[in-house]
């Protein structure tokens, strides 16, 4: 990217208006914090008397209560610029949330936090991307007693993938986790931190710190690292300092734990039926780790986990879970924030109006989402008046949201520029890095007499057919579109046919037909059950007796599902880069190295296991 700006450290907003120096009375009053207030959260105490403390401790005494109720929130906004967006996300943010944009979402409520989606129109490229985080920063700070904001999104990588290129996008959590190194876990959280932070992203709702034992989890599946409690915990661990060492503050989540569900706890309501002994051993390993690594923020889960609190409720608004559990005997005193509020696994039990009030009194600290602010910002401030809720225990949760503030050194610089952006954001070393990585997590799973690599010589007509699910991060794919042209680049006549997650019987005759006019077949495969016609797609391209190569773009349990194939690869993700480095493979022109995280058990009979965790045959 070119610069654009003019390179000033505040950076500009969209109107090109540049940070005016006044603006920076709380920043300069704070001066110092970062310094002051490095102690990573298990550690705030022996920090309780120190100036940069004390400073924090004057800034909630002069706050108003509807100050401090709105510091508790974290919420979305639409619209690309903070001031001046598109009509069409004024009309949405007056429809949701009664404000025409974020610098008036941030006067009305004041809130301490925004995130970040590609569906609110927030994320169309870096910098404009740095534009709206400025001008969040600057609408706040220019309130009587403004604060900086934390700028938050879910940027995962693989499967939940917020900012797109050209930014740069790594291979996912159980991709690394097929890689086993956490060198490179901990070189992706600094990357992708150094990034989001050019941008003005100052909190990363990752990694995903759950331990995915269900393989019909259909929430969490290739988001977590793996089922190995130890492997996870590791990987965990690694990105955190990555994250943080970057200066984005990395959250654990979703505690107690959410790899063992088959229910999606945005449409529904999970029970975890796990003992406490194996919720020790298993879904607690990764969450003790991330607090040994200083993590600065913990999310919740929106899960019934009847071992640890059977009064029925979410762990988000459990006590027993987030003081007893999380506060008390893991010993974490840092930022705890719910999962999004607009889920309907937190909204099952109570109403709108009490999920937030429950939340503070369970123990979290930030506020995600909720469907409607204004019914949630005035139910906290209600309760307060009321004497629900304590304004002594709001300001313990503000404590730990300014310390995290201060920590990530937003009050010393909360500013992105134009010129930071283009030295730091999709840059050649950062992209050539993840595709090193991405070559280190391509798992072949089934490889017949050699049947791989794929020869240009030999097979040098290939068709490339399967499922096309949208990118991630909208901004990649399609997956059969990728693959075919690495494939090409590799010195193959490859073509593409998308026959969908679905496929019509008239789609798999079509490909059916222009497998016999091809020396051979690659199909990615996409999360395939027992009845998917994705089954008989395979099948039928066997049957042509050309070599077919599947390549599993999701789970890598779809190889369970093919019996009879000859050759199959598992990436883990359907993003550009998982799927180059399997078109390396395929060419040979890099050995699968990738060993599996998760067991892959028989599709007839789930009790026996078809490739343990370790699997991964080479060449």
């Amino acid at each position: 990217m070119h610069d654009s700006s003019t390179g000033s450290d505040t950076g500009t907003d969209s109107t090109g208006n540049t940070a005016r120096p006044s603006r920076r009375a709380v920043l300069a009053a704070t001066a110092g914090l970062t310094a002051a207030l490095t102690a990573p959260a298990t550690a705030h105490a022996a920090a309780h008397g120190t100036p940069g403390e004390r400073r924090l401790r004057a800034l909630i005494s002069r706050m108003t209560l509807e100050e401090k109720v709105g510091q508790l929130f974290v919420m979305r906004v639409y619209g690309h610029s903070a001031t001046a967006p598109d009509q069409a996300d004024v009309d949405t943010n007056l429809k949701e949330i009664g404000v025409r944009t974020a610098a008036e979402l941030i006067e009305r409520y004041r809130v301490g936090g925004i995130i970040y989606f590609a569906w609110a129109h927030n994320t169309r490229d870096p910098h404009q991307i740095a534009d709206l985080s400025n001008g969040i920063q600057r609408a706040s700070l220019d309130q009587p007693r403004g604060l900086p904001v934390l700028i938050a999104t879910d940027q995962e990588h693989g499967a939940v993938c917020r900012v797109g290129e050209p930014a740069t996008l790594f291979p996912g959590a159980m991709a690394v986790g097929a890689g086993r190194s956490r060198a490179d876990a901990r070189t992706l959280g600094r990357i992708s931190g150094a990034e989001l932070r050019a941008m003005g992203i100052n909190q990363d709702y990752s990694p995903d710190a759950d331990v995915n034992v269900n393989p019909a989890n259909p929430v969490i599946g290739v988001r977590s690292f793996g089922a190995d409690p130890e492997a996870v915990a590791a990987l965990v661990a690694a990105e955190v300092r990555g994250y943080q060492s970057a200066g984005v503050a990395a959250t654990a989540k979703h505690f107690p734990g959410h790899g063992d569900t088959a229910v999606d706890s945005h449409y529904g309501f999970p029970v975890i039926t796990h003992s406490r002994e194996l919720w020790e051993r298993l879904d607690a390993v990764p969450f003790r780790a991330a607090i040994a690594a200083g993590i600065d923020s913990v999310m919740t889960a929106h899960i019934q986990f009847p071992a640890l609190d059977d009064s029925g409720d979410p762990a988000t608004l459990s006590h027993p879970i987030l003081t007893g559990i999380l506060r008390g005997e893991l010993g974490y005193d840092g930022v705890v924030i719910t999962d999004s509020l607009g889920m309907q696994g937190v909204r099952t039990k109570y109403g709108d109006d009490r999920v937030p009030v429950l939340a503070l009194k369970a123990g979290v600290d930030q506020l995600l989402n909720p469907p409607s602010l204004d019914v949630a910002w005035h139910a906290v401030l209600k309760a307060v008046q009321e004497g629900e809720l304590t304004e002594d225990r709001l300001d313990e949760s503000i404590l730990r949201i300014l310390r995290l503030k201060a920590r990530r050194g937003l009050f010393d610089h909360p500013w992105a520029s134009h010129a930071g952006v283009d030295r730091t954001v999709g840059t050649r070393s950062h992209l050539a890095t993840a595709d090193r990585i991405a070559e280190r997590t391509t798992t072949l799973l089934v490889n017949e007499d050699g049947t791989l690599p794929f020869a240009p010589r030999r097979e040098r007509r290939l068709l490339v057919v399967g499922a096309d699910p949208a990118s991630p991060s909208g901004t990649t794919g399609p997956p059969t579109g990728v693959l075919a042209a690495a494939l090409t680049e590799l010195g193959f006549d490859a073509t593409a046919l998308s026959t969908g997650t679905a496929p019509s019987a008239a789609a798999i005759d079509k490909a059916v037909t222009a497998a016999r006019d091809a020396d051979a077949v690659v199909v990615g495969t996409y999360n395939v059950t027992a009845g998917n016609a994705q089954r008989t797609l395979v099948e039928r391209l066997l049957a042509t007796g050309r070599p077919v190569a599947v390549v599993a773009i999701r789970n890598p349990y779809d190889v369970a599902q093919f019996p009879s194939v000859r050759a199959c690869l598992a990436t883990y993700c359907w993003t550009d880069v998982e799927l180059r480095a399997a078109a390396r493979v395929i060419a040979g022109r890099g050995a699968p190295r990738g060993k599996l995280p998760v067991p892959v058990q028989r599709a007839d009979d789930p009790a026996e296991v078809l490739y343990p965790i370790g699997y991964g045959l080479t060449y």
